[in-house]
């Protein structure tokens, strides 16, 4: 098991093309932040160095984009192995259907996670230069730990959606399509409060805005305190609600709740791809 897992990580590592793009849409978020939302957005809050709040925030959409993308990415080598035979050959071996995917799984996790930690880094020090924002490294334990769990999350996801597909160039396109849309559905491209209420309804029915949260919560509990002093919790409360920080589901969810509602999102997948596993063994053996 150990081999296999290092043999996808080295596979997908040494593709310098295929790691590029698999945050390219994470990128694509970032210029877009430089180039028009940035200025928008600030002029929508009349405070001082609005940017010590938008660039944390931006960073958490970035990252719940980065573990959608690479999580899938991760998972591409389990639709290669599907098509040339090799997953069909692996199964005619003593390993089980499921050992093989929780292989594919746990490869995926860790790509997963590297990349999201990549990316942090890499926007953590971008945003310092740029705009002398500079995010606390007393967090970096807890953004390790939520991009291992976010990892899990989208690896789920991910495996779902992939469980039937047995050919690459469907795979791009199911690719293409996921990509776009976790910019949307994070809150990156326009925050949740500024689309009208039936699109946000649409938005709350998928992980995206609340693994977005999750890492926002994390990031912007600081200048949030200090931006907003005093008797100004009708204002925080609303910057909360229109950019995403907390989400609103009969009120804004609180930090615990929000990781109640991603854990049931993988609790109810994992339970769909445990049902669904033999319907999709068919599937792999077919090409036997």
């Amino acid at each position: 098991m150990l081999a296999f897992i290092k043999r996808n990580l080295l596979l997908f590592f040494r593709n310098r093309a295929g790691v590029f793009f698999s945050v390219l849409g994470a990128l694509i978020a970032f210029v877009l932040y430089l180039v028009f939302l940035k200025k928008n957005m600030t002029g929508l809050w009349p405070i001082s160095h609005p940017e010590k709040l938008l660039d944390p925030w931006l960073i958490g959409g970035m990252l719940t984009i980065t573990a959608v993308t690479t999580t899938q990415d991760g998972l591409a080598r389990m639709i290669v192995d599907r098509e040339n035979g090799n997953l069909s050959d692996y199964l005619l071996t003593e390993a089980s259907y499921l050992r093989i995917q929780f292989g594919y799984l746990a490869s995926a996790v860790i790509i997963g996670t590297i990349m999201q930690l990549l990316m942090f880094g890499a926007m953590s020090g971008a945003f310092a230069l740029l705009d002398h924002v500079v995010i606390p490294w007393q967090l970096t334990g807890k953004i390790i730990a939520l991009a291992l769990f976010s990892s899990v999350v989208w690896t789920s996801f991910n495996l779902l959606i992939l469980s039937f597909v047995s050919r690459v160039t469907t795979m791009s396109g199911i690719a293409t399509i996921v990509g776009t849309a976790a910019g949307f559905f994070a809150g990156v491209y326009m925050p949740i409060g500024a689309v009208p209420s039936g699109a946000q309804a649409l938005m709350k029915m998928t992980p995206f805005p609340y693994n977005a949260a999750a890492y926002r919560q994390i990031l912007l509990q600081q200048p949030l305190a200090t931006t907003f002093t005093g008797k100004q919790e009708a204002a925080r409360a609303s910057f909360e609600k229109m950019l995403g920080v907390r989400i609103d589901v009969n009120g804004l969810l609180s930090s615990s709740h929000t990781y109640l509602i991603l854990i049931g999102f993988t609790l109810g997948v994992s339970i769909l791809i445990f049902l669904l596993a033999r319907f999709s063994r068919k599937a792999a053996l077919a090409r036997v």
